[in-house]
């Protein structure tokens, strides 16, 4: 078992978290992944209101008695959600772990392009408190090279779209398994606020929009990148239907496994990667006597 502050702090025995993502974090995947070890986030503003989030949390609860957290996402959105009254739902529900995000994670990169293993060792410089990665995990050795650089462990979003417990359509898991890293693409890159999504009919029209002379006009795009339409790629199926976030690490992902043998099988390709590590450590010492 790998120990860190994280785990120790949040009451977890893998230190995972499954991030929040839109139309994903539901009560069954997360409390599947709580129960296998790890952190199973719900994410608020995937329920129509905060009264639904406290049902979503009392549904969660009846699936696991393992901690699990809340997320909601504070971004640029056309029709701003009641952020209070979600945050207000869930602390009174008891739930006491809030994840939120911002930028420099998969799915909104930031605007400056600085790699995640810069990000992550400045923070190691920068923070007395324990910190995620987060972009680009998905297995062991992911979660091995961010304990390396200080983090206390990983944020993992698309990895766990790809499991047994995810309720979103098979077709997509199975898009996402016949995926790579080069199946993704940054959109509103000209409206200052980038996004990762798939690389499929309607976000390679929208880069096209942008890239045209002039640019385009937030109006312009906001049919063809509409929430409604990237809910409904989970539910039919139609990997070209809308805009859907993916992360690079679909390059990673070769099945859909149940979140327990997915956590099973990162610990062990962890504790692994920390013993060969250690090995390098003994020989050059050796080397030295």
């Amino acid at each position: 078992m790998i120990t860190t502050q994280l785990t120790q702090a949040l009451g977890i025995t893998v230190p995972v978290v499954q991030g929040g993502m839109q139309w994903v974090g539901l009560p069954k995947l997360v409390a599947a992944v709580s129960n296998a070890g790890g952190l199973g986030i719900l994410t608020a503003l995937t329920q129509p209101s905060p009264e639904a989030l406290r049902e979503a949390i009392r549904k969660t609860r009846t699936m696991t008695s393992k901690p699990f957290g809340v997320n909601i996402t504070i971004l640029p959105t056309i029709t701003p959600p009641d952020y209070e009254g979600y945050a207000r739902a869930a602390i009174a529900e008891g739930v006491k772990i809030f994840e939120t995000a911002g930028n420099n994670r998969a799915g909104h990169p930031g605007e400056e392009d600085i790699p995640g293993i810069i990000l992550l060792a400045r923070a190691a410089n920068e923070l007395n408190v324990p910190y995620l990665a987060s972009g680009g995990f998905a297995d062991g050795r992911g979660l091995v090279a961010a304990l390396s650089l200080g983090a206390s462990g990983i944020n993992c979003g698309t990895r766990f779209m790809c499991t047994e417990e995810s309720e979103i359509h098979p077709n997509i898991k199975q898009k996402i398994i016949d995926s790579t890293e080069q199946d993704t693409i940054h959109i509103f890159r000209t409206l200052n606020n980038t996004a990762r999504v798939f690389k499929n009919k309607v976000s390679t029209e929208v880069v096209r929009l942008e890239r045209r002379p002039g640019g385009a006009k937030f109006e312009e795009l906001r049919e063809l990148v509409s929430g409604a339409r990237g809910r409904l790629v989970y539910e039919n199926g139609d990997p070209d239907y809308g805009i859907w976030s993916a992360g690079l690490a679909v390059g990673l992902i070769n099945d859909a496994p149940s979140c327990e043998v997915l956590l099973r099988r990162i610990e062990k390709e962890a504790e692994d990667g920390i013993g060969n590590l250690s090995n390098l450590v003994s020989l050059k010492q050796k080397a030295k006597l």
